[in-house]
């Protein structure tokens, strides 16, 4: 490659979108490459063609050895959840962005877009839209054909989520645009064009959930209940994890769900994986899951079955174990990624001696909490203290070397 390619978003209206001097550069090139789409705006191009498609890595590769005068076309802004991005840390480019779907959509709107979320499920799984959604008061989201308005609207509902209404826009720029405010039951049963923006705008006030929620706020299995985290635990524990927005989460034995979905509404933009192996715990955990409006990966399995599907952790949290415990902690410790923590909650000093047992001979540090709690209960006209069961709250983590390069002692 002799010189910079040239990166040119381009709008759905085709080449009346460009400007003057971006239509010189494409018919000086020799080399046109871009979407099949994107290319039939050019059936007159008198150099050779290049569809882009499939695996940019290989792409990517090829273009590397390009020496030709190029030219890649891009919807939109290039760098706006498209291409530009990769290419421009892979490649010599300069980047020319035209107005994106997003713009287009706000002015069709006549609404302000710097306050909005942008999110895209456009290539990639819905699976967590509903914690990173929740709660915003504008959102905006490209589309593709599997996870289209209707099929959003339909998750979102399934989450409760009717405070939102939403505005489709199709084709936008060309002369098949159609846009509309829809409420999410008229756009679950619609039908719209593939190429659309969806723009969500919360019009009434949905459920607020702080950290710390109610025991008795989460389905839980009867007649036993008390099979849950209890608040101040959970809270206690979850401290403890040291989450942060993109977290990557197991929660071994979840039961009601209680922690995962705590820790979901934290890392919202990670993700959250959980193990049950009580089939009606799990079903309350789906219930609970869609009542907090979290959406995360649940299995049915004893672990440490089912661990091996679930990408390395940031953090682990162990609620119960089935004797199984040292081998458990084995594995999490050997899955733990760099600056992970690992929290085990231990009603018993068994429990308490076989964890930090297992964690020393996996060579990492821990510290212990006591959580000896009561909350106040009336009697009468009076208050009175209720004990809740102790709880040892087990930290752990990778001991970490020094900076002369050995290891800490």
């Amino acid at each position: 490659m002799t010189q910079a390619m040239k990166v040119i978003g381009i709008g759905d209206d085709g080449t009346q979108s460009l400007l003057p001097l971006y239509r010189t550069w494409i018919e000086e090139s020799e080399l046109l490459v871009g979407g099949e789409r994107h290319l039939s705006f050019f059936p007159d191009y008198p150099g050779e063609k290049l569809v882009l498609k499939g695996g940019l890595t290989a792409m990517v590769e090829q273009l590397r050895e390009e020496k030709r005068k190029t030219v890649i076309l891009a919807s939109g802004d290039p760098l706006f959840y498209g291409i530009g991005s990769l290419l421009a840390k892979k490649l010599q480019v300069e980047i020319y962005p035209h107005l994106s779907s997003i713009q287009l959509a706000f002015a069709r709107v006549g609404e302000a877009w710097q306050d909005a979320a942008f999110l895209s499920v456009h290539g990639r799984s819905i699976k967590g839209l509903a914690q990173r959604i929740d709660g915003k008061e504008k959102v905006a989201l490209l589309t593709d054909q599997e996870n289209n308005p209707a099929a959003i609207a339909r998750y979102l509902l399934s989450f409760g989520m009717n405070e939102y209404d939403a505005f489709v826009g199709e084709n936008l720029g060309s002369a098949g645009e159609r846009t509309g405010w829809y409420s999410l039951e008229e756009m679950a049963d619609g039908v719209f064009a593939d190429l659309n923006v969806v723009i969500l705008r919360k019009r009434r006030q949905g459920p607020i959930w702080p950290l710390g929620i109610a025991d008795e706020q989460f389905s839980q299995r009867k007649p036993d209940k008390g099979l849950i985290t209890k608040k101040e635990v959970r809270i206690l524990s979850i401290a403890q994890l040291q989450l942060h927005a993109k977290s990557i989460v197991w929660d071994i034995g979840t039961c009601t769900g209680s922690v995962a979905i705590e820790a979901a509404r934290i890392a919202r933009e990670g993700e959250v994986y959980a193990v049950e192996k009580n089939a009606d715990d799990l079903a309350n955990c789906r219930e609970n899951m869609a009542k907090f409006r979290t959406d995360f990966t649940v299995v049915h399995a004893k672990a440490p079955e089912g661990l091996d599907q679930f990408p390395d952790p940031d953090a682990v949290f162990i609620g119960g174990s089935g004797g199984e415990l040292r081998e458990l902690l084995g594995i999490c410790c050997s899955r733990l990624r760099p600056n992970g923590r690992i929290v085990v909650n231990a009603a018993t000093i068994e429990t308490l001696y076989e964890a930090t047992q297992a964690f020393a001979a996996e060579g990492f540090e821990t510290s212990v909490t006591l959580a000896q709690l009561s909350r106040s209960k009336p009697i009468l006209s009076m208050t009175r203290f209720e004990g809740l069961n102790p709880i040892y709250i087990i930290t752990a983590w990778a001991k970490q070397e020094d900076k002369q390069g050995g290891d800490s002692q």
